[in-house]
């Protein structure tokens, strides 16, 4: 059985957290794994769009706790070095990526959607870094990415608690986008992927690329960030087709050049 399974849908390729009878835990052939697809997915290049889920109840209930507690300092730092590299080619992906997160998203699986470019949840879902509960603090990058996603202060209640939320609250403070009912979730997903698959492959990776190091950047360095992508993309034929497309009145026909 494959730890994380991998799938073309159209446009948008789907990869699915793939041990439902432990809650999707996030050890280390199962991190190897996820950065093993990412990396084939921005090779390969067929896919414009990723979605990611588990399967079962679940969509990642953390990491594996019994392979953790063998660690020694330099074992967990080791680890935590993997999961940051698994999240770091998901987050370099020069396509959209979404989180259906169906389930429980704990620790690891928390970390994994924030990876992601937005998140999609089911109304059961659950979200939590309760890594103090067990004398630990997020290790996959859930002290970065959960303050940018959510500010600090929301940040520091959820990891310095460990205390979980729902889906209404994941939405209320922006961790999550949407919320879809069970059945609905990942065909909202799916469909949100192939939308953005539809559009200019190379503006949507530069778009994306200029959000990201952007947010980091003085003001006046993220102005000059996007001033520049501006006129690199006016030298692409997409460019040209997309325009001329729209005052044709017809759908544009992008070839990623």
């Amino acid at each position: 059985m494959d730890l994380v399974r991998i799938e073309q849908r159209g446009a948008v390729a789907l990869l699915t957290l793939n041990r439902p009878k432990l809650l999707n835990p996030l050890d280390a052939a199962t991190l190897g794994a996820i950065e093993t697809h990412c990396g084939e997915i921005a090779a390969a290049g067929s896919a414009r769009a990723l979605v990611i889920t588990g399967e079962g109840r679940a969509f990642a209930a953390g990491a594996d706790i019994a392979e953790m507690r063998a660690h020694g300092p330099t074992e967990a730092e080791a680890f935590s070095r993997l999961g940051h590299r698994a999240m770091a080619a998901l987050e370099a992906l020069e396509i959209p990526t979404l989180a259906a997160v169906n389930g429980f998203a704990l620790g690891g699986g928390c970390e994994l959607a924030l990876a992601c470019d937005w998140i999609y949840a089911s109304s059961k879902a659950r979200f939590g870094q309760p890594e103090v509960k067990l004398g630990l603090i997020p290790g996959f990058g859930g002290t970065s990415r959960l303050a940018r996603r959510v500010g600090p202060a929301w940040a520091k209640e959820l990891v310095l608690t460990g205390e979980p939320i729902d889906a209404e609250t994941a939405l209320r403070i922006g961790l999550a986008n949407r919320i879809y009912e069970p059945e609905a979730l990942l065909d909202a997903a799916l469909a949100a992927g192939e939308s953005a698959a539809q559009k200019g492959p190379l503006a949507v990776a530069l778009a994306k690329r200029v959000i990201q190091e952007g947010q980091d950047a003085d003001q006046r360095v993220a102005h000059a960030l996007e001033q520049q992508a501006f006129g690199t993309i006016a030298a692409s034929a997409d460019r040209d087709e997309g325009m001329d497309a729209f005052l044709e009145k017809r759908d544009p026909k992008f070839e990623g050049r």
